[in-house]
């Protein structure tokens, strides 16, 4: 099999991945990724979403492979690269099974971390039987020893509601020098980053497709006026055959002005 040609660009700017980022057609994108934390918890965190024109991450039985097309899966691949832990929640584990790898493209994978509240995956999924380092997060009360399958596991505090605060993950992430974060998915766990304020970045591609119905892109706290709702800037960038919204958030969360 071909190696796959050497991007100049991606090349430039993996090479500066831990300094400045390099003027070129990638920086406009990926320079707020790669900026020095600003938050008090020391992370730069980045989520990320595929959804369809009508705001679907999935069918109704839960299938998402492949909302996005091959525009939406090099970015994925250059964001891992670029990360220094990748963050997915035990839903997309368990539908997608998926390696989050930087297969797609040179580059550094990244440490893989799984919420996985109360420890309810087996150990035969892809993340926990090779490839790069992985944490399971989970309730410091859930049962189980201190590994599982090759992931190791990071016990954090069972919040109020019944699962582990973003933020507390955020701080235990930092303590091991993983700063930049990037929350892959799916919804659900994206939501939850969003809704604590725990976002400084989020990136959404809008495939050209419709599903009419099925599993949708944010799930939020209600608000009964359109003002009230969490209103951002954003770049918008082509990844054909899809679009790539770049969207400011800045740690803002739902009901604060």
């Amino acid at each position: 099999m071909q190696s796959k040609p050497l991007d100049p660009a991606w090349s430039a700017l993996l090479a500066a991945r831990d300094d400045a980022p390099p003027a070129g057609p990638l920086s406009a994108l990926f320079a707020p990724v790669l900026a020095p934390p600003t938050a008090p918890d020391g992370c730069r965190v980045v989520g990320r979403l595929a959804q369809t024109l009508d705001g679907r991450i999935a069918t109704a039985s839960g299938s998402s492979q492949w909302i996005g097309g091959p525009g939406d899966i090099l970015h994925t691949h250059r964001l891992r690269a670029l990360c220094h832990a990748v963050v997915v929640g035990a839903g997309t584990v368990r539908h997608d099974d998926p390696r989050l790898t930087t297969r797609e493209v040179p580059g550094p994978d990244p440490v893989r971390v799984v919420i996985d509240t109360d420890r309810r995956l087996s150990a035969d999924y892809a993340v926990f039987r090779d490839g790069p380092p992985t944490l399971l997060a989970c309730a410091q009360d859930a049962p189980g020893p201190d590994t599982h399958g090759t992931a190791q596991v990071l016990r954090l505090p069972r919040e109020a509601t019944g699962g582990i605060a973003p933020g507390a993950l955020l701080r235990a992430l930092a303590a091991r020098g993983l700063t930049r974060i990037f929350v892959e998915g799916g919804g659900l766990t994206v939501s939850r980053f969003l809704a604590a304020g725990c976002l400084d970045r989020l990136h959404v591609t809008v495939a050209p497709v419709l599903l009419g119905s099925g599993i949708p892109a944010f799930t939020l706290p209600e608000v009964s006026r359109i003002s009230d709702g969490l209103r951002f800037t954003w770049q918008v960038h082509e990844i054909p055959p899809d679009i790539l919204l770049d969207i400011v958030v800045d740690r803002a969360r739902p009901g604060t002005t």
